[in-house]
């Protein structure tokens, strides 16, 4: 038994940066990935820092945006969703993997609750409770699948 555990912790580790992680294949970075265009790799919370100087980075949404979430205890890699809809300039609905462990959510809304309106805190819906979770979490903002530079 101990052998299994030492071979789970790295698995555990990776769970939201695209290895496989703790509750199988669905992972929500290379959901991002494949469902954005956005071509950045490793864990969620890298990928804003990564976007600089490749990818438009933005406090606003627009649909097929890519919301990163910060690294948090909670959420120690971080976390991508790709936004479906803009419901308004404090509302989203976005597709994303793995929120719920193992599963895709597809237009989960996802609303901002910065004092500024600038998505540096959110609230997600969780459908166990089927309402907005009580969790705040930290957000970058926006990463948009245009490439800095490009005429797309």
């Amino acid at each position: 038994m101990k052998q299994r555990s030492v071979l789970f912790l790295p698995l555990l580790l990776a769970a939201c940066a695209g290895h496989g992680g703790w509750n199988g294949s669905v992972q929500c970075a290379p959901y991002a990935r494949e469902h954005s265009g956005i071509q950045l790799r490793g864990a969620a919370a890298s990928w804003w820092r990564q976007a600089d100087g490749q990818y438009a980075r933005s406090d606003t949404p627009h649909q097929g945006d890519v919301l990163v979430f910060r690294s948090t205890g909670r959420l120690p890699s971080g976390h991508v969703s790709v936004v479906r809809v803009v419901k308004g300039p404090r509302l989203v609905l976005v597709d994303h993997a793995n929120w719920e462990p193992g599963r895709v959510t597809r237009s989960a809304p996802v609303e901002d609750v910065s004092t500024e309106n600038n998505w540096t805190r959110v609230r997600v819906w969780w459908s166990p409770i089927h309402g907005m979770g009580k969790t705040v979490y930290p957000a970058y903002g926006f990463i948009e699948p245009v490439l800095v530079g490009s005429n797309s």
